[in-house]
């Protein structure tokens, strides 16, 4: 993919591949020679971890690989992943750069279970972070705690993650003044579809896609395009917006209150996404930040979606939209709309005029209680939702 392409080159095509143009391969098995491994690593340095449980609550500040030459945290035996367990965080670095961590297990940890940060330095983010295939799961459970919490880290590529069961205040992933990101293929698993959030992008971020993943009931903003933020924590200085240029697309968002959230937002597209039994709202315009220079939420675009509901499970026409927003600027088009149990009520109350959507057609999944979201043949909505996001090779 085009976006895909540039971000291999921002972070380091070897670093993505797992690869490395110098160091050495440092084995360990116990948490003392983690953290040593990681202290003294250098650029192109690839930590093994044997299977096995280690102890959380690590922090290091400073790891950085370069472009050709990244670190890499890595299990020795992906398919019985090293489990690091409890702590405030599992790891927390500070003013990382080219990091890679893949197939581990985070758990158990009590505040976030991965932190990413620029260490405070807004001016020298976080940069080149490859988060692969790892699993971050009960984390907090009370209060504002993540999955995975970055502040001020750009070029990054969060790929096949599972991410379950973080904080009731928290978000999945929490992105605050982040910039040049990509999040894709992973999977979101609320505790119960009401509070948090799952992926969060705020205090400035821009240009971050998230693409070809699924949600189940991934808290009351299954995504929630930009936030609220305190003017000190935007990386770079407020420009006026939570979030900009913010693309969602090719997911699956099943349950949620709000399946997507748009929130001081400057621009952003959702498209092509299935969005299956949201309790309340397909979608929510809502302004969180009120500081004078900030525009109102607005340019958000909502197209090629299928959104399915229930009438006792639908609010507003599926659509809220909170004071101080410019919802006429907001963009519908193509969408297929259906209503499970009065497929007759399935037009949605939008604050615009959609364009060529469809309500009223069951889109004829291929057996959705099971959780095949896929379309069958002479389904009328070919081309729409998640199986019709277009390739961009």
């Amino acid at each position: 993919m085009r976006r895909r392409h540039a971000l291999l080159t921002a972070v380091g095509l070897l670093g993505l591949l797992g690869c490395s143009a110098r160091g050495q391969d440092v084995r360990v098995s116990d948490t003392a020679a983690l953290r040593a491994a990681i202290s003294g690593a250098e650029p192109g340095t690839r930590i093994i971890l044997a299977p096995g449980q280690y102890e959380g609550g690590m922090y290091f500040g400073d790891v950085r690989g370069t472009p050709d030459a990244p670190v890499t945290i890595a299990a020795a035996d992906p398919a019985d992943p090293p489990e690091i367990v409890g702590g405030g965080a599992a790891f927390h670095f500070a003013d990382a750069a080219h990091l890679a961590l893949q197939d581990l297990t985070l758990r158990e940890a009590t505040g976030n279970g991965l932190n990413i940060d620029d260490g405070g330095t807004y001016d020298t983010p976080a940069e080149g972070i490859v988060l692969r295939r790892l699993r971050v799961t009960d984390v907090g459970p009370q209060g504002n705690c993540d999955g995975i919490k970055l502040s001020g880290v750009s070029d990054f590529l969060v790929e096949d993650c599972v991410i379950e069961r973080w904080g009731d205040g928290g978000s999945a992933i929490d992105m605050v003044g982040c910039h040049r990101g990509v999040i894709e293929g992973c999977t979101f698993r609320g505790r119960d579809g009401i509070g948090g959030t799952g992926p969060q992008m705020k205090g400035g971020s821009s240009d971050i896609v998230v693409r070809g993943s699924r949600f189940e009931d991934a808290g009351g903003r299954a995504v929630n395009i930009g936030g609220s933020t305190g003017l000190e924590f935007f990386r770079p200085s407020p420009q006026g917006y939570e979030a900009k240029d913010i693309t969602v697309e090719g997911n699956v968002i099943v349950g949620s209150l709000a399946s997507v959230a748009f929130v001081g937002v400057d621009g952003a597209v959702v498209r092509h996404n299935t969005i299956y039994l949201p309790a309340k709202w397909a979608l929510r315009i809502l302004q969180e930040t009120r500081a004078p220079e900030f525009v109102p939420c607005r340019n958000g675009v909502f197209a090629d979606n299928i959104v399915v509901f229930r009438s006792d499970g639908w609010s507003e026409g599926g659509c809220n939209i909170g004071p101080d927003t410019d919802p006429r600027s907001f963009r519908f088009e193509r969408n297929v709309w259906y209503c499970l149990d009065e497929p007759g009520t399935g037009r949605p109350s939008l604050p615009s005029t959609e364009v060529e959507g469809v309500a009223g057609e069951d889109p004829l999944f291929v057996d959705a209680e099971a959780g095949d979201f896929s379309l069958q043949a002479d389904s009328p909505a070919r081309g729409k939702g998640h199986t019709g996001l277009p390739s961009t090779e």
